[in-house]
């Protein structure tokens, strides 16, 4: 079983982090093997957030044929200003970020019946903005909820939102609450539980799903 964390220029780090120390301290503590990679497009490579130069490396190229997850995260920088000055936005990053082969390799990953993909904050976005989750449930931070319905996402405005082979997460926090949503689901509720221990930290709201009786709207 693989997570590859991706890494993207302009990524941000507690995306990538918060994710990376839950699965990490769950397979410490399962006879399981899980092993948790950080991972780009590219390659092993040196990668530049959008957070005060802060640089992670990659340590292998993205493979979307490895049974388990990929976890795409979102963007960090400024939420508004004019790209015609430079001014890297998120949008722009997260722009930038679907244009490259991180594209092709998401699509090739939603093809295998053994690889779920996540994202947590902009990082449903990058796939919005792709054509790769049109018609899926899905959520991202809520500055961008608007983004993804104008991709023919249907937004769902819940922490974790599990679709199957898509589960996506909310706000930058919320990187948390999917990774220990993904070791509850594949791995039961006695991990999670112990990494939540670990971490002092327990999970916030409740996963949404397609399924059960459908709420009436007021």
């Amino acid at each position: 079983m693989h997570a590859q964390l991706v890494l993207y220029d302009g990524f941000d780090p507690l995306d990538v982090i918060a994710p990376f120390e839950v699965l990490a301290a769950g397979s410490d503590r399962m006879a399981a093997e899980l092993t948790v990679t950080l991972v780009s497009a590219e390659g092993p490579r040196a990668v530049t957030a959008g957070t005060r130069g802060l640089a992670l490396t990659a340590t292998a190229a993205l493979d979307p044929t490895k049974p388990g997850w990929v976890i795409v995260p979102g963007a960090s920088g400024p939420i508004a200003g004019d790209p015609d000055d430079g001014i890297q936005t998120i949008p722009v990053l997260l722009a930038k970020a679907a244009e490259t082969e991180l594209t092709p390799l998401l699509r090739n990953a939603f093809e295998h019946p053994q690889v779920t993909v996540a994202a947590v904050c902009g990082g449903s976005v990058i796939m919005a903005m792709s054509g790769l989750i049109e018609g899926r449930h899905a959520v991202t931070h809520h500055l961008g909820m608007d983004l993804l319905e104008a991709a023919g996402v249907q937004p769902v405005a819940a922490r974790v939102v599990d679709d199957g082979d898509l589960i996506t997460a909310g706000g930058v926090t919320s990187g948390l609450d999917l990774a220990l949503h993904l070791l509850d689901r594949w791995y039961g509720p006695r991990i999670a539980h112990a990494v939540e221990r670990l971490f002092e930290y327990e999970r916030r709201g409740t996963v949404w799903r397609a399924a059960g009786t459908p709420p009436v709207e007021a």
